[in-house]
């Protein structure tokens, strides 16, 4: 079995991301590798009230600029670099990957939250990730 060169991370931004990144964290170091993060931000479309369009671009750009933040206060306390802190918008699934591609990352780590019944069905990101991946994937049992 090879080591790990680059890991990808993927958070929620949630209070279990601590636990997916400490994880990664200790990954990295177990494996000399470099450690990279992801937020996706799903994108906002036009609503619409009746007869008058909405823009949501103003939204849209506070959104993004809480997730840099969050990100970026996740990753102090670790050293990770802000060039590797990556707030993307977009559909979750296809936006990890596309940047593991593109980061030839050997390694995805996403949380799990072990859900059952009807939100096993519905599906995660973690689920989705898992499932088109063309790498490794760990998904970290998160305590909710």
């Amino acid at each position: 079995m090879t080591n790990y060169t680059q890991i990808l991370v993927s958070l929620d931004l949630s209070e279990e991301s601590k636990q997916v990144l400490e994880r990664a964290v200790t990954l990295a170091s177990a494996n000399n590798a470099k450690l990279s993060l992801v937020h996706v931000v799903e994108p906002l479309t036009f609503a619409y009230g009746g007869d008058i369009p909405v823009d949501l671009t103003e939204i849209q750009e506070q959104l993004q600029t809480q997730a840099n933040e969050q990100l970026a206060l996740l990753a102090k306390p670790h050293n990770i670099p802000a060039d590797a802190q990556n707030v993307l918008v977009g559909q979750p699934v296809a936006e990890i990957h596309e940047l593991a591609d593109q980061l030839s990352a050997d390694l995805i780590v996403v949380g799990s939250h072990g859900r059952k019944g009807l939100a096993l069905l519905l599906g995660s990101t973690a689920n989705g990730v898992l499932h088109g991946a063309k790498r490794d994937v760990l998904a970290v049992r998160v305590q909710d």
